[in-house]
């Protein structure tokens, strides 16, 4: 079968009027490498003020700049904790989210309404942070800068009032791709215990030769075209070689034993299906724990911009459970798992 030869899986017909104002929304202007910066300017527009997001909820917020890798600027940490929580070393859980934006877009506010859910549900501590992006910075700039402030978020568990054990590092596609990055990262650098790892329609692999990125070529979310734009910004020529190291593109990891937990979920409709699923094969086949979920019609992004349709209610209430297990929730202590999902 050539690639001419293969047909996209259908959409969820109750899934389509949001795939409609994805596109209308984040994809107006084509992703090209001289439209970056012009995609990069409108995005920043769709993500509300971090003041109108919080207006309202018992959460208190703080910002901080943690130490940078090696000879890189400081990175910024914004960190969530319930409203009225005090620096006493609870055991609090902790969420270290990284957002999605193909490592080419999109800032730590982006899909922090997730988050948020969990510090008002849970009473968790959560953190997102403001990575360097590719082509201004190429790779390995964005996990090196995730990397660095996850340390920082760990040494300061307790006066930051969570248990550093209870630690879950996620994020939904480049933000999959920089959480299985950082778990790699902590694995064979001896770094920060990791709970567990939620990755949310990763973005793990620069070569983009699966079935499922050749079917979804010129259709729906984040195509074909859109990740092979992201992908040169951040490897540029090294793209395709050897050179890749696993901190960049996590598919390219030999050896996927000894990592936390992972949770890892997809659309059945999108670029990212098939190297999704071969990253849990992989872990697998290492004796490895991943709970996997393809959700049928799924587009990526559909449970964030489809949040009341019926497979977007599972894939949210899926997550909701992994968490509570991970993270040894109470029974009921998730509100019955309907968490917001508009973070995709």
């Amino acid at each position: 079968m050539t690639t001419t030869d293969l047909r996209p899986v259908p959409y969820d017909p109750d899934l389509e009027p949001g795939l409609a104002a994805f596109l209308d929304l984040v994809e107006q202007i084509p992703l090209r490498a001289d439209t970056i910066l012009t995609n990069r300017e409108h995005f920043a527009t769709i993500v509300p003020p971090i003041e109108s997001v919080l207006s309202g909820r018992p959460v208190q917020h703080s910002e901080h700049q943690a130490p940078g890798p090696a000879g890189a600027p400081e990175v910024t940490v914004s960190v969530f904790r319930p409203a009225g929580a005090r620096d006493d070393g609870a055991a609090r859980p902790a969420l270290f989210g990284i957002h999605g934006g193909g490592m080419v877009l999109g800032n730590r506010f982006f899909g922090v309404e997730a988050l948020l859910e969990y510090v008002e549900r849970h009473g968790a501590v959560a953190a997102t942070v403001e990575y360097r992006l590719a082509p201004d910075h190429p790779a390995p700039a964005q996990a090196e800068d995730c990397y660095a402030a996850l340390c920082w978020f760990s040494e300061h568990a307790q006066e930051l009032g969570f248990d550093p054990e209870r630690l879950v590092v996620t994020g939904d596609s480049a933000g999959g791709g920089l959480s299985a990055a950082v778990a790699l990262m902590a694995r064979d650098r001896g770094g920060p215990p990791i709970a567990g790892q939620l990755l949310g329609a990763p973005m793990i692999d620069d070569r983009n030769d699966t079935v499922s990125s050749w079917q979804y070529d010129g259709i729906g979310a984040w195509d074909r075209n859109n990740n092979d734009t992201a992908w040169t910004a951040i490897l540029g020529s090294r793209r395709f070689s050897a050179e890749v190291s696993p901190y960049e593109a996590p598919a390219r990891a030999s050896e996927l034993c000894g990592l936390p937990p992972a949770f890892i979920d997809v659309g059945a409709a999108e670029v990212f299906r098939d190297e999704a699923v071969r990253y849990a094969l992989d872990i697998w086949a290492t004796g490895g724990q991943a709970e996997l979920h393809v959700w049928a019609g799924g587009y990526h992004g559909f449970s964030g911009f489809s949040p009341q349709t019926t497979v977007a209610r599972a894939a949210t209430a899926a997550r909701g459970s992994w968490m509570r297990r991970i993270l040894h929730l109470e029974d009921g202590e998730d509100g019955s798992l309907e968490l917001d999902a508009r973070a995709q």
